[in-house]
Formats: structure tokens, C-alpha cells, sequence
């Protein structure tokens, strides 16, 4: 197929363009930056340089492209701090909803017949009832306000892919990690900048950067609406950080009382830490061609931080 992915290297993009290419689609890649042209076409495909938010070049580059499916992985993640969330994910809010109108008008007028976006699941769900949610449970209805804006853009995003006249599939990431996706927050975990806040009892999932990649090249030609794509282990913030702080060699978390965590990091984080609901995977698994290359975040934690899937499996027995 000929295939758009915009936002070709971030995290996710930099995995998903070489499984294209082995699958043998055309593919056509944006970024914004000049310097990461090279390597895109050196990898063998078309590179378009342009802003996710400039409503004309991208416009020109899906024309050239004439893309069959258009994937959005564009993010603008430069930091991670719990405490100005709202800082943290503004500019990706705003490649979910002008990006994503952009692109979307794009596709259209190309002709092209499907879209696939990255979404989040994890904190938008709703924080009552059962600890693991599917597609079907409610988002939020009364997140705490350093994260509405976030969840705003979420539910748009999301609103505007599954009403489209396209084709349209919504992938759920879970907190990514992997190559690219952690460096940030394993460097505040080494300097013990995250606590176990409260009870740690929030339920948090997880996706392996490949795994999200390959439910992207899965959703080619498969699927419909929303998916949860996150491995098969959800698990509480006291079990999953003392364990991430292990694999890095930092020393073990220390703990905070909920208020203090409050005072220190907001509401947001408490939240996170104690109040959050996981993710089930069962409904991707079963509709789509898609299996995890890292089914839990024990495995991945301890082996896939820093390297790539076909090493992993070879140094098993």
C-alpha cells in the first residue's frame, strides 16, 4: 500500500517506518525537522519536512503522497513533569485537534480510504468501578483539572477519527516505553524524583514501543473504532516503579504521604499514583493480527529498555 505516517521519527514512527518497509509498503514520511530527513531516505522512503500544524504544506505533501492510509503519530513531548501537565502535553493537544484537522482534510482531498491515530489509555479512564477497562467503559467525567485539557483533546481526537467518513482506527497507547520513549523519565527515576505517592495503588499499562508499532502496521487493513493497545499485565504504581527503578540500577523509590505528594506535584499526580485505572488488550487481541512482542512490562523493563525485539528473543533459551 502507499502509506503517510506523520510524525515519522518520533518514538513510535522511528519503529513503525522500518516494519513498513519490511512488509513491503510504499511509504512516505513527514517531520518537522530538516535534520531528519537524511536518515528517513536513507531508510528508503519519500520525506516530507513540514509542520504537523501548517495547513498547507501538509496539505501539498499528502497530495504528492496520495496515500491509501495516513497514520498519526505526531507528539511534541520534550519533557515529563507531573506537576505542569498541562505545559507538558500542550503541544501535543495541539497536533490532536488542528494537527489532526489538518491531516484529516488532507487525507480526504487525497482520497485517501483510511486513517489511523495514536490515542492514550491509562489516566483518561474513568477512575471508579473495575480496576481494568475496556473500550466500551466512559472516559473521565471529572478528571482533575491540570489534566482537562489533555482530555479534551483526547476525546476529539478520538470523536472526529470514529465519525469520519474515512475508514477510521483510534489506537490506545499505554505509557510507552523503549528505545526513545523512557529516557526521560528513567533519568528522573535514577535522580529518585519519583515517589510512590500514597498507597501507590493507581493501575497503570503499559506498550512497548514495537508492540505499538505493530498494531499501527496491523490496522493497515484490519479493524474498526478504538483499540486498547497495551501488553497483558496492568499493574499498581507500588509494584511496576520499584521494579522499573531495578532494571535502571537506581536505588528503590522513596514514598510520600498522598497530601505531601499533593503539595509537591498536584493533584494530577496523586491521581495518577493512586487512582488511575489499566487497560484491557482483549478486544485487539481478538479482532486484529497483532501480537505483542513484549506481553508484560516485567520482561520488557528488564530487556527492552535500550534494545531492539529480535535481540531480546535471541538471548531467551
Amino acid at each position: 500500500m502507499r502509506v503517510l505516517v506523520a510524525g515519522a521519527t518520533g518514538a513510535v514512527g522511528k519503529q513503525l517506518v522500518p516494519q513498513l518497509i519490511a512488509a513491503g509498503h510504499q511509504v512516505t514520511a513527514t517531520t518537522r525537522s530538516p535534520g531528519k530527513a537524511a536518515g528517513l531516505q536513507a531508510a528508503g522512503v519519500d520525506v516530507a519536512v513540514v509542520d504537523g500544524l501548517d495547513a498547507i504544506g501538509v496539505g501539498e505533501a499528502v497530495a504528492r503522497a496520495e496515500p491509501e492510509v495516513v497514520i498519526h503519530q505526531m507528539t511534541a513531548l520534550s519533557d515529563f513533569d507531573l506537576r505542569h501537565i498541562e505545559q507538558t502535553f500542550a503541544g501535543t493537544n495541539e497536533l490532536r485537534t488542528t494537527g489532526l484537522d489538518n491531516l484529516m482534510a488532507a487525507a480526504r482531498a487525497a482520497g485517501a480510504r483510511r486513517m489511523i491515530v495514536q490515542s492514550y489509555t491509562g489516566w483518561p479512564n474513568i477512575r471508579t468501578g473495575s480496576p481494568v477497562k475496556t473500550e466500551d467503559d466512559p472516559l473521565d467525567p471529572d478528571p482533575p483539572q491540570a489534566m482537562l485539557a489533555t482530555l479534551d483533546a483526547i476525546r476529539y481526537l478520538e470523536n472526529a477519527v470514529v465519525s469520519s467518513p474515512m475508514e477510521g482506527v483510534v489506537l490506545r497507547y499505554g505509557s510507552l516505553y523503549g528505545p526513545g520513549a523512557t529516557d526521560l523519565f528513567i533519568d528522573m527515576i535514577k535522580r529518585r524524583q519519583v515517589p510512590v505517592i500514597g498507597n501507590g495503588a493507581g493501575i497503570w499499562s503499559f506498550t512497548h514501543i514495537e508492540d505499538a508499532a505493530r498494531a499501527a502496521v496491523a490496522t493497515l487493513d484490519r479493524g474498526d473504532g478504538i483499540y486498547n493497545i497495551v501488553d497483558d499485565e496492568p499493574a499498581p504504581v507500588s509494584e511496576w516503579l520499584p521494579a522499573l527503578a531495578a532494571a535502571v540500577g537506581a536505588k528503590r523509590p522513596f514514598r510520600l504521604p498522598a497530601w505531601l505528594g499533593r503539595l509537591a506535584a498536584g493533584d494530577a499526580a496523586v491521581s495518577m499514583m493512586t487512582q488511575v485505572r489499566g487497560s484491557s488488550n482483549a478486544k485487539a487481541k481478538r479482532e486484529l493480527p497483532w501480537v505483542l512482542g513484549w506481553p508484560t512490562w516485567r520482561d520488557g523493563f528488564t530487556h527492552g529498555l535500550h534494545t531492539v525485539a529480535d535481540q531480546h528473543r535471541a538471548s531467551r533459551p
